[in-house]
């Protein structure tokens, strides 16, 4: 803007007088009067220009430095985004659900600290005021990144709260917030190793996070509903970690899976971890042993070996085999850990858990045939689960007798338990495989099946099952008005130059209820300890059958099976048990 210096307009007929001084004057000095007086009016005019554009100016700088002050003393230290970082942070990632509809992961906006060591006025007082409300801090570390004069240091992602409100009210110059996206888990460890977590920038690392990345993070993030069911799961942790407790187990598993869908419905590995902070957790405490780990599983594979004989047509249920004396294979011994020493049936094999006589029929069968068979169960593989975890399992270098042999009764071959409870769950669905699944099924969608056995061999291990839980080794297993069908099973685990018999994976797998199949379930500990209730053993029958029968007892009614009479050869094995625990190995 330009200022111009007043003047009085002149006319050529004046109406006022003119001052007696400028009336006596002469032509020639009134003009040199006029021009000293137009000359020091626009200098005095200019200077008062002068000062008011500096008075505006000045004016403008005070209201500006008055609305930052404002700014500060109602909202703490200004928040704005980092120079070095764009203010766009992850994509929303969409929540994680139950099959009932409870919140399994979900995405809540957080504050994170930064600092502009720029605008830092003391690195070391300033580090030492954060670590008053940060305690955990480095402060080394933290004056390092205070004084590096980089105009972005992260000091702490995700603050709760308290902590921003305590930081905030310390008003440090150069300390500032910004608003990001936090992953959150309201259930906790219950179901840690099913959900999974991810990093700060919401990328799945494990779990169902990292299973279903693609769906959760697309677009505006999609929901992800899944086959787990949160009343199931609570009972089977709640169930494992007593059975933990009381066998001081170093680890337990837990599997629930409906035979005809293929769907998880409860699946539990301890120890577990808090998905909240999983950094603060051991590397075994994130394990998921479910899919993760693999074991040699002992008995329950000789549930997959009378099949195998069923299928080949090798036996029938009329068969039977001489179980007289160890049975000796490549310099190796086999023996029964309650030997009978007689000729057994196809059921007394099975129901004493016979290694001598699952050999014998093993054998018979051939190594091929058994290769071919535990491959159609999807023995021979990782199990076909959405978890990226799941473990391929260890195979033998060689496949001749020997290993025929031995892995007749679960030893030679380590599997995971979510590829057992799959293969069991093919016997009770009538010989058919459904590949298992964290993904919810519809009533009227068509799952991806195949048949592995036929319907009379399914239905005849099935009730080889069930007589071992009413007057066999699984008798703890029973649920009464449930109807259990299992096997026990009891693997010494691999040392250096042979098998720990001090060290024991402890397992039972089942179906429920015996005459409508629904639901297969593994129990499985790792290196159970006996007691006194025990009598000392430690062996699936007396650890793993109970916690399985305390399982069923508890979801059934969740899952709506019906509840009926218990049999009365079932009420009478428990009596048995009770009175003759060398029945329950």
């Amino acid at each position: 803007m330009k200022w111009w210096p007043f003047r009085k307009p002149v006319s050529s007929e004046a109406t006022t007088p003119a001052p007696p001084a400028l009336a006596e004057a002469a032509p020639a000095d009134m003009s040199r009067l006029l021009r000293l007086e137009s000359e020091e009016t626009q200098a005095l005019d200019a200077a008062r220009s002068r000062l008011r554009i500096i008075g505006m100016a000045l004016a403008l700088g005070f209201s500006i430095l008055g609305i930052k002050a404002v700014t500060m003393a109602t909202g703490g230290a200004i928040e704005r985004a980092p120079r070095l970082v764009a203010d766009t942070g992850p994509a929303a990632r969409g929540d994680i659900f139950d099959r009932t509809g409870q919140v399994l992961a979900t995405t809540l906006d957080t504050h994170s600290l930064y600092a502009d060591a720029t605008e830092v006025w003391d690195p070391v007082e300033t580090a030492q005021a954060l670590r008053t409300v940060l305690p955990h801090l480095d402060e080394d570390r933290l004056i390092r990144d205070l004084s590096s004069r980089r105009p972005f240091v992260w000091i702490q992602r995700n603050l709760t709260p308290r902590q921003r409100q305590a930081v905030f009210s310390l008003g440090l110059p150069g300390v500032g917030f910004r608003s990001e996206p936090r992953r959150v888990y309201p259930r906790g460890r219950l179901a840690s190793h099913i959900v999974g977590y991810t990093d700060r920038d919401l990328n799945g690392l494990a779990g169902s996070e990292r299973a279903f990345n693609s769906a959760l993070s697309a677009g505006d993030g999609r929901p992800v509903a899944l086959s787990i069911d949160m009343g199931v799961q609570f009972h089977i942790d709640e169930v494992l970690r007593l059975a933990m407790a009381e066998f001081e187990a170093l680890a337990a598993v837990g599997v629930v899976m409906d035979v005809r869908s293929g769907e998880i419905v409860g699946m539990v590995s301890l120890p577990d971890y808090d998905p909240n902070r999983p950094m603060d957790a051991a590397a075994g405490e994130r394990l998921n042993r479910a899919a993760q780990s693999v074991y040699e599983m002992g008995s329950t594979f000789k549930a997959f070996t009378v099949a195998l004989a069923l299928e080949a047509g090798t036996a029938t249920m009329e068969s039977g085999y001489d179980a007289s004396n160890p049975l000796r294979l490549g310099g190796h011994t086999i023996n029964d850990y309650h030997a009978e020493e007689r000729w057994l049936t196809l059921s007394e094999i099975f129901t004493h858990s016979s290694n001598i006589g699952s050999s014998l029929m093993a054998l018979e069968a051939g190594g091929e045939a058994q290769r071919g068979f535990l491959g159609d169960l999807r023995l021979l593989e990782r199990a076909p689960i959405e978890l990226a975890e799941s473990a391929d399992p260890i195979l033998p270098r060689q496949w001749y007798e020997t290993e025929t042999a031995t892995i007749s009764y679960g030893h030679g071959i380590a599997v995971s338990p979510i590829a057992t409870v799959a293969a069991f769950a093919a016997i009770a669905n009538d010989g058919v495989y459904v590949p298992p699944t964290l993904l919810p099924v519809a009533a009227n969608e068509t799952v991806l099946s195949e048949r592995v056995m036929s319907s009379e061999t399914a239905r005849d291990v099935l009730s080889l099952m069930r007589d071992n839980v009413a007057n066999g080794t699984g008798g703890r297993a029973e649920a009464e008005g449930y109807r259990v069908a299992g096997k026990t099973g009891t693997a010494e685990k691999p040392s250096r130059g042979g098998y720990d018999s001090d060290r024991l994976i402890s397992s039972f797998s089942a179906v429920f209820p015996y005459d409508d199949p629904q639901y297969a379930v593994l129990v499985m500990l790792d290196e159970p300890q006996g007691n006194e209730s025990t009598y000392g053993y430690a062996t699936g029958g007396w650890t793993a059958a109970p916690a399985t029968g305390e399982i069923i007892s508890r979801i059934a009614p969740i899952l709506g099976v019906e509840r009926r009479d218990a049999d009365p050869d079932s009420r009478a094995q428990l009596v048995r048990a009770a009175l003759m625990p060398e029945m329950i190995p």
